[in-house]
């Protein structure tokens, strides 16, 4: 009777030991998969050329279950909003709007009081300034571990998170491109609206003929030309790859 119990119990045990080895293989595979998944996005996101569909199809699903959802989800979370702050960067540093805004046709359209012109100039460096302090934020740990501290998950998933999915930022943080070249496209809008208020000022004192601005005293004219020329140099500065 007592042999019958104690090949009952090793039944159960080598049961146990099974499922507990099954369930460890099963939570390893699910890291490495993740692990790659991040690697690869981080790969699509530093491409010479840039797939926005294929990066934001990887952003949108999950690959896991379980915890590992959990922990997927909030990378993910955090990388999607870390990288919809970037393109909204981009696409003001590429936004030739800024370039249009001292156009003859712009001159047109909009003067001589260029309401549009100035709201736009003024909208796009306080959305600049937003966006460069939010690109830095994002790395930071306290902002990383936002997104998974109220999961409520076992520490271990957070390590994991933290240690495989999100890594070291500190080289980001340390990187002075992004600021560098937001700051120089912002000195470029001050100085576009450097040019804008000077026409307002002078209003009735210019128009346009044949695409040429033409004012009706040399000094303007003089003043006019500085003021392009403090742009011209400015712009010669601005990294616009970021």
């Amino acid at each position: 009777m007592k042999k019958k119990v104690f090949i009952g119990l090793g039944v159960i045990l080598a049961l146990f030991i099974g499922l507990v080895a099954y369930y460890v293989v099963i939570d390893l595979k699910a890291e490495d998969r993740l692990v790659e998944e991040f690697n690869e996005i981080n790969d699509l996101a530093n491409a010479s050329n840039i797939d926005l569909d294929e990066i934001y199809e990887r952003l949108n699903r999950t690959i896991t279950n379980g915890d590992y959802k959990v922990v997927e989800e909030a990378g993910k979370n955090y990388l999607r909003d870390s990288f919809d702050n970037s393109i909204a960067i981009a696409k003001i540093l590429n936004d030739e709007t800024i370039l249009n805004s001292l156009t003859a046709e712009n001159y047109e359209e909009d003067g001589p009081d260029f309401i549009v012109t100035r709201a736009y100039l003024s909208a796009a460096k306080t959305n600049l300034e937003d966006y460069k302090n939010k690109y830095y934020e994002f790395f930071t740990d306290e902002k990383a571990m936002s997104y998974i501290e109220s999961k409520n998950l076992d520490e271990y998933y957070v390590d994991f998170y933290r240690d495989k999915l999100i890594g070291d930022m500190s080289s980001f943080k340390e990187d002075t491109t992004v600021e560098e070249s937001i700051n120089d496209v912002i000195k470029i809008l001050v100085d576009t609206e450097n040019v804008i208020n000077f026409l307002v000022d002078n209003k009735g004192k210019w128009h346009i003929e044949d695409d040429l601005i033409v004012f009706s005293e040399d000094s303007l004219l003089d003043k006019y030309n500085d003021l392009l020329y403090v742009i011209a140099e400015d712009s010669a500065n601005v990294d616009m790859s970021v």
